[in-house]
């Protein structure tokens, strides 16, 4: 049973992944891959969330609630980026934890990727025909109605939709036999997108009214709270931020893409800060022109940017941002569509999914059948199923793997590595190996004794306090989980000063304050990279709790439809996966000791 379990821990040497030949072509720029990370967060929500969160949230408060979701975007960015420099190869969080934590959560991270993806392209496609049919009087529904109609059967939608179902498999055939063509044609969608964004901002400048951020109670409906720029209270905008924070879902496409990228070391870490950067400008600039224009209760939560400048009679420039509404549309359709079979690719490779799905095509050199099977995929959901329940599921599965990107960035930075291979080991490691063969037995007093013992003379991280760190982390993501749980279930409590629920989430806080001095006492990797998270285990950490916190804002049923499509992938890994898995297959990794001399240290195999 124990070596059962220990199959389940293995990992990539990440010296091994960085020297794997790829057959993938090298064809992405950082325009490229900029555009990528732009036009899959910039889609659905600049069209949508700044209205809608106004309205039933956060009041003209929406501005500080895409500012605090940007915050904790960034977090999370930053230790993609660090990854991305550490670990350049194709499949994003998923080969992250694969060198890190081991293969099975591997397996769960790339499971929710898929996910992920499947539904957000397929969200995108069937909004961009809804979007279309809404300028068409909804011809089309009519139409498809004719053919096919279903009644009263959950999940299902009423009609096959035709366009959702081509537009999605058009974009999937375009990208397994024409990257470099399709890139180019993303590129100019998400220019056309970010100039239509610039445009409402500049152009609804000139309609902007102040006294819409200072509107009285009486000046408003019963249920639009307090007036003011905050009507809901702060908690308001912190709310809302939960919900904003899925309008910067996406960036991590940029970190899909890493074997096709020339120098990914410097060019993803810089793409994804420039991409956050952009998008954060665009939402924060959009919402507080909207908000500024027209009443925040008054707001359309469907197309709110439309409706705001039609209802300042500027019927020209609604359509002008309608028309840029189904560019930004496709530009996300996009950049989703080209992750997803990125992410099968890599797991077919090591294994653990069906290998013909990791097949590249020597003519296109592209991930061909796992491309035009994840492009089905989503096709028949857009056009079968309605997906507003699913939304929630989405998210709920990339903010798990944002969490475990930033725990994985806290166990490598900390982690005791002897399995650097030759060419890898450093001047610094050789001169301070001996720290490691003097090193005394792991055991609870002395994980305990080095919690907060700062040595400056252990510059490299040892069994010992690589142990520690690995301890702290999993304390800290625990507190995490209890604090997070006791702020949203007692949310009120808190508010209105209760003891018990302020000392308890008091007491989380100390004991997860001291995990991070724990961390920050311990030697930490000191390799080499081109890009580092700064102010590491505080930014990690900070990721580690915004992501879980926002995770038990799930209701009952998203995380009840979660446990069911982790289930089903579960099924896979243990039939499949697990047997077939590259890890298990291939023959022992060679290890580097160190092994004292007679005379001297020295490092040898």
């Amino acid at each position: 049973m124990l070596e059962y379990f220990k199959q389940l821990g293995r990992r990539k040497d990440i010296s091994h992944v960085i020297n794997e030949t790829s057959h993938l072509r090298k064809v992405i720029s950082l325009l490229d891959l900029t555009a990528l990370g732009v036009g899959c967060t910039l889609g659905v929500g600049v069209y949508v969330l700044p209205g809608l969160v106004a309205r039933q949230t956060a009041g003209p408060g929406v501005v500080l609630s895409f500012l605090f979701a940007a915050v904790a975007s960034v977090f999370a960015g930053l230790c993609f980026a660090e990854f991305g420099a550490r670990v350049p190869r194709a499949g994003s969080a998923y080969i992250y934890s694969y060198v890190t934590v081991g293969e099975f959560i591997a397996f769960t991270i790339g499971w929710n990727l898929i996910i992920e993806y499947i539904i957000g392209s397929a969200s995108v496609a069937r909004g961009l025909s809804v979007y279309i049919d809404t300028l068409v009087g909804n011809q089309m529904e009519a139409f498809y109605r004719n053919i096919y109609e279903l009644r009263n059967v959950p999940l299902i939608s009423e009609y096959f939709d035709l366009f959702a179902f081509g537009i999605s498999l058009l974009v999937a055939i375009g990208l397994a036999v024409g990257l470099k063509d399709s890139l180019i044609i993303n590129n100019l969608l998400t220019f056309v997108n970010v100039s239509v964004v610039i445009f409402v901002i500049v152009v609804g400048s000139f309609k902007v009214d102040f006294h819409n951020w200072n509107l009285s109670k009486t000046e408003i409906p019963p249920w639009g709270g307090e007036g003011g720029f905050l009507p809901f209270g702060i908690m308001g905008a912190i709310r809302g931020a939960a919900t904003c924070f899925y309008g910067y879902v996406g960036f991590d496409v940029i970190s899909t893409s890493g074997e096709e990228v020339s120098d990914p070391q410097r060019t993803i870490p810089l793409a994804i800060i420039l991409s956050l950067t952009i998008i954060f400008f665009a939402y924060f600039g959009l919402s507080s022109i909207l908000t500024l224009m027209w009443p925040y209760f008054a707001q359309d939560i469907d197309s709110p940017i439309p409706y705001a400048f039609a209802m300042v009679g500027w019927d020209w420039a609604a359509w002008i941002v309608a028309i840029g509404g189904i560019f930004g549309l496709l530009a996300s359709l996009f950049s989703g569509m080209f992750s997803l079979p990125r992410i099968i690719y890599s797991m077919a490779n090591d294994g653990l999914m069906f290998s013909w799905l990791g097949t590249v095509s020597p003519r296109f050199g592209t991930p061909f059948n796992g491309t035009l099977i994840a492009g089905l995929i989503t096709a028949f959901m857009a056009a079968a199923f309605q997906l507003k329940q699913l939304i929630d599921l989405m998210s709920i599965a990339t903010l798990l793997a944002y969490t475990i990107v930033a725990a994985c960035v806290l166990l490598l930075r900390y982690k005791d590595d002897q399995r650097k291979t030759k060419d890898v080991i450093s001047h610094e490691y050789i001169e301070h190996a001996h720290l490691i063969s003097k090193e005394i037995r792991i055991t609870c007093c002395s994980i305990i004794g080095q919690m907060f013992s700062y040595q400056n003379s252990v510059m490299v991280p040892t069994k010992i306090t690589s142990a520690v760190a690995i301890t702290q982390t999993i304390l800290y993501s625990i507190f995490s989980l209890l604090l997070a749980y006791v702020l949203t279930k007692y949310e009120s409590s808190i508010m209105r000063g209760n003891v018990w629920p302020c000392a308890l989430s008091i007491l989380l806080s100390i004991l997860m304050i001291l995990s991070i001095i724990s961390l920050y006492c311990q030697p930490s990797d000191t390799s080499n990279l081109k890009f580092k998270v700064p102010l590491v285990p505080l930014i990690p950490c900070i990721s580690i709790f915004f992501n879980i916190y926002l995770m038990m804002m799930m209701d009952y049923h998203t995380w009840l439809r979660f446990i069911v499509w982790m289930i089903a992938g579960y099924i896979i890994y243990f039939t499949y996966g697990m047997f077939h898995s590259l890890e298990r297959r291939s023959p022992d990794k060679i290890e580097y000791e160190v092994i004292k001399g007679d005379d001297k240290d020295d490092v040898c195999l």
